[in-house]
């Protein structure tokens, strides 16, 4: 493994050690020896992503006087992690977090569901609804109605529908932040506008932070275009970001981009606040990173009178340091593959001319279909149904899994699609594996992470409700009981993200 990309504070570790401590033990757990609990909590932290893998630990003497024990208890502690795969050392260049070789780690390619599998197969591998009606059609009737007038043309606009990106401008005006069309590029979805970036910003070899948990699909763009990825965990539950994690980080690797989800994050649901919000432009602005946010969620908060804090690009209207990305996909209907980018000018004139060595544009007819539901207001009843649809899929599933699976353990956010469990002690990977068997399709934890963590997770989307939730957490519930038993030890297939 390469040397390590970042670092952890003797108290930091210490405090985060201490919260692990005060988690209820099981009826039948036994107090290990003193250094072996110390490795137990420092592997745990690694395997759940709280402690980034490839980052520097603190010296055994910082850490020993941290935690007031021994030094020789730190050593042990160190020696049995470095035993166990979870620890690297180097003379003179200190001891790093590892994982061994052989874990489980996020698959490299995710497949879709086959058709013949639809009838028998549970499937909450995707965080995606199907579409609305009967919205959709209105739309695509809308936008036949307007084809005419771009069909003698060549059809390649690489900045996207110039009609387009002035609705998706007076969109972002109406939430506070004015944007003009020549802020605006069109992708294909919200996958094609962080491609670009990638493809502009982040050359092979690029340092890229990433929040730990991360959306699935992004890290493995990600890792195909040859970034370092830079993970930083996110504080505890649904508390959003850990500020002075994220500070270290940009001062000390001096990532060249930042990729985060401010709202209703995938996978945990966590919603970041003003402060939270305006902290993080600050501490990118400072050190030169670019900052990604991915709104794809924002459209979905699903308690009543809930305020959205508001937009990052609020912190930064002019966008130099800030890059939005939004989708129709979340909100409205994945088939549709529209996204946008919100930047400045001249930002957009880079990304629009590095465009024409990639796919010279996005489809015209779904440009003009999404164009025709915003502008219309259309697009508000059917993202309103949305909600709804959403809503009642979450409080079904949440109900399913309390009933069914009364030791896994989650918040459960106020938005969003996607719920991110703690397994009880079980291995998410062999779950999945041993779901499939059993007519249940979920992702593991560790597809969210950086080489390995999270293993002791599983991300459950809002994507089925009543009886069919229902039955989801009753597969799931058998899936466990199996796992429990020694099923599930091949290494887990494929899931779609």
């Amino acid at each position: 493994m390469a040397q390590w990309t970042s670092a952890v504070g003797a108290a930091q570790l210490a405090r985060q050690l201490k919260t692990q401590h005060e988690r209820p033990a099981g009826p039948n757990s036994r107090r290990p020896p003193a250094y072996r609990a110390l490795a137990e909590g420092i592997r745990l932290l690694v395997l759940e992503g709280r402690v980034p893998v490839a980052a520097r630990l603190p010296a055994e003497r910082e850490l020993a006087v941290a935690l007031s024990v021994s030094r020789t208890t730190v050593a042990a502690a160190y020696e049995a992690l470095r035993a166990e795969g979870f620890l690297e050392s180097r003379r003179g260049a200190g001891s790093w977090t590892a994982v061994p070789a052989g874990s489980p780690l996020p698959a490299r390619g995710l497949e879709p569901l086959p058709p013949e599998a639809l009838g028998s197969m549970i499937d909450l591998g995707t965080a995606a609804l199907p579409a609305p009606e009967p919205w959709l059609t209105r739309g695509v009737q809308g936008a036949l109605e307007e084809l005419p007038r771009y069909a003698h043309t060549h059809g390649r606009y690489p900045a996207g529908l110039l009609a387009l990106r002035q609705t998706v401008a007076d969109r972002y005006t109406a939430r506070g932040i004015p944007t003009m069309p020549e802020q605006i590029m069109i992708t294909t979805g919200a996958m094609g506008a962080i491609d670009a970036i990638c493809q502009l910003f982040a050359g092979q070899g690029e340092r890229i932070a990433v929040e730990s948990p991360s959306y699935a699909n992004i890290l493995q763009l990600m890792r195909q275009a040859g970034a370092r990825l830079v993970p930083v965990a996110m504080a505890e539950g649904l508390a959003g970001w850990d500020l002075p994690r994220w500070r270290q980080v940009m001062r000390d690797a001096a990532p060249r981009i930042a990729y985060v989800v401010a709202d209703f994050h995938n996978p945990t649901g966590a919603l970041a606040d003003d402060d939270q919000r305006r902290q993080l432009v600050d501490a990118a602005r400072s050190a030169g990173t670019v900052l990604v946010v991915d709104e794809t969620m924002v459209e979905l908060p699903l308690d009543e009178g809930l305020e959205m804090p508001r937009p990052v690009c609020g912190f930064d209207p002019a966008g130099s340091t800030v890059l939005t990305v939004g989708s129709a996909s979340k909100a409205f209907w994945a088939g549709l593959s529209i996204g946008w980018v919100r930047a400045a000018p001249e930002v957009i004139r880079s990304l629009v001319s590095a465009r024409a060595y990639a796919d010279l544009g996005t489809p015209v007819l779904e440009q003009l279909a999404v164009n025709w539901l915003m502008r219309s207001g259309e697009w508000e009843d059917a993202v309103a149904f949305r909600r709804g649809q959403a809503r009642g899929n979450r409080d079904a599933m949440v109900s399913a899994v309390r009933e069914l699976l009364p030791d896994w353990e989650f918040e459960v956010p106020r938005g969003g699609l996607t719920l991110w469990a703690r397994t009880g002690g079980l291995s998410g990977s062999r779950l999945a594996e041993v779901g499939e068997r059993v007519g249940v399709r979920v992702p593991s934890g560790p597809r969210f992470g950086v080489d390995g963590a999270f293993e002791g997770y599983v991300r459950l989307p809002f994507t089925v409700g009543g009886p069919v939730a229902l039955e989801a957490a009753t597969r799931l519930a058998a899936a466990a009981t199996l796992v429990r038993g020694g099923a599930g030890t091949d290494t887990p297939k494929s899931f779609v993200a």
